[in-house]
């Protein structure tokens, strides 16, 4: 691996002490930092995993395993996707700090957020909900909709140096408040929250918390239960390099039995099921006799879950823990601090605040996408340009060499 010296001596200025290579893991020869033998050979330089992550070929080749499988083609009597399916929970609850019992499958987070939100009474109990400009833009729609409905929505801005100010949080938070909805690391610039802080002034006034954690999964150290979080929801096609339809929700044991069911799906029953309508069925009163599932899973389960989005994250997990979320980010940290640094000294307006240490690194630039687009796409370098914001992502696979092939096509001065 050969690092430039302009990208070197543009991180030294921000973290001297980060300018070094994360250290190779034992065993596969693919979880060695950068892991660009885990995955296939790109057509251009890629920086925009906080998007839409790359396959690992690993999870091709599980993939490739259970196509097999489902056409029958051989002998599978060893083949258990229940297995799968409670290795994959068991996967993400050590990468985020949860008990298999407090995680259920979803299809999104946008769904997991509105569960939640189902399962709290809103918008008929009223009260106050806090949130804030760097929370997923999605969740714009849903609060504005909220607000309509007669919650009181309260979102606070982004400061200048790109962050959510914790006083301006405490003054917002007040006795009739029910959630706090927030996104760990937030999609539009990469900033990070301190979860504790923030669960410490919510539970203070009695208040709930959610996190949005798909830019903070498998990219950034993420203890959930320790930060006091009460629900959280991810999709799994970012940083834990899975696919579109499957994602987790996690909801604190503590709170699991304070809430109301949102829906009804038949995942959520167990223990014993008895029919009372078939041939041979005992008598009973009802169509059938039924329990309820423990944990998130008996409020909160879904019907089928997505057995490929399975099959990639079974890998994609354990390719993460292989290389482990602390050397991810020491990997990645010389780079984005040589972005912010040669950036900024060119005069580029940031957006991501100075020493961040999440994958994102975004700068605000009036038309960047009429200004940009066309020109990263025709020096092969792909990344998201939006209407007036451009944002670069550092994965497992980048190094030092493609920052470097950025900073030569990017101006050498925002363009007028």
């Amino acid at each position: 691996m050969t690092f430039t010296r302009r990208a070197l001596m543009a991180a030294a200025a921000v973290s001297p002490g980060l300018v070094q290579t994360a250290p190779a893991l034992a065993g596969d020869a693919s979880a060695a930092l950068p892991a660009r033998a885990a995955f296939a050979k790109m057509p251009y330089v890629y920086l925009d995993s906080g998007s839409t992550h790359p396959m690992p070929l690993g999870a091709r080749t599980a993939l490739e395993e259970y196509l097999r499988y489902k056409t029958r083609d051989g002998l599978w009597t060893g083949y258990s996707m229940d297995a799968k399916e409670k290795a994959v929970l068991a996967g993400f609850g050590a990468l985020v700090g949860a008990a298999p019992d407090e995680l259920t499958f979803i299809q999104s987070t946008t769904m997991g957020e509105n569960l939640v939100l189902q399962a709290l009474g809103f918008p008929e109990g009223g009260g106050r909900i806090v949130t804030d400009a760097l929370h997923f833009f999605g969740a714009f729609y849903t609060y504005g909709e909220l607000a309509k409905a007669g919650m009181d929505v309260v979102t606070l801005p982004m400061t200048a140096e790109g962050r959510i100010d914790m006083a301006a949080m405490a003054a917002a938070v007040n006795d009739k408040t029910r959630l706090v909805s927030i996104s760990h690391v937030s999609t539009t610039n990469g900033f990070e929250h301190d979860l504790k802080a923030v669960c410490d002034l919510a539970h203070a006034h009695g208040a709930y918390v959610y996190a949005d954690i798909v830019h903070g999964a498998g990219s950034t150290p993420l203890d959930l239960r320790a930060a006091g979080v009460d629900f959280a929801a991810s999709s799994s096609y970012k940083w834990l390099m899975g696919d579109f339809g499957l994602g987790f929700l996690y909801v604190r044991k503590e709170v699991q039995e304070k809430l109301t069911r949102p829906w009804w799906g038949y995942h959520q029953v167990g223990g014993r099921f008895v029919t009372h309508v078939f041939p041979f069925d005992p008598p009973g009163q009802g169509v059938a006799d039924y329990g309820y599932a423990p944990g998130t899973d008996g409020k909160f389960a879904m019907g089928t879950t997505s057995w490929t989005g399975v099959v990639q994250l079974e890998y994609g997990l354990g390719f993460i823990q292989q290389l482990g979320v602390p050397n991810i980010q020491a990997h990645r940290q010389p780079m984005a601090d040589a972005i912010q640094t040669e950036l900024r000294r060119r005069g580029y307006q940031p957006m991501t605040p100075l020493g961040s240490r999440t994958p994102l690194v975004a700068f605000a630039l009036k038309d960047a996408r009429a200004k940009l687009g066309d020109l990263l796409t025709r020096n092969d370098i792909r990344m998201t340009v939006s209407a007036n914001r451009f944002r670069v992502s550092l994965s497992v696979f980048n190094d030092m060499n493609d920052v470097d092939k950025l900073l030569a096509v990017l101006p050498k001065a925002p363009p007028a």
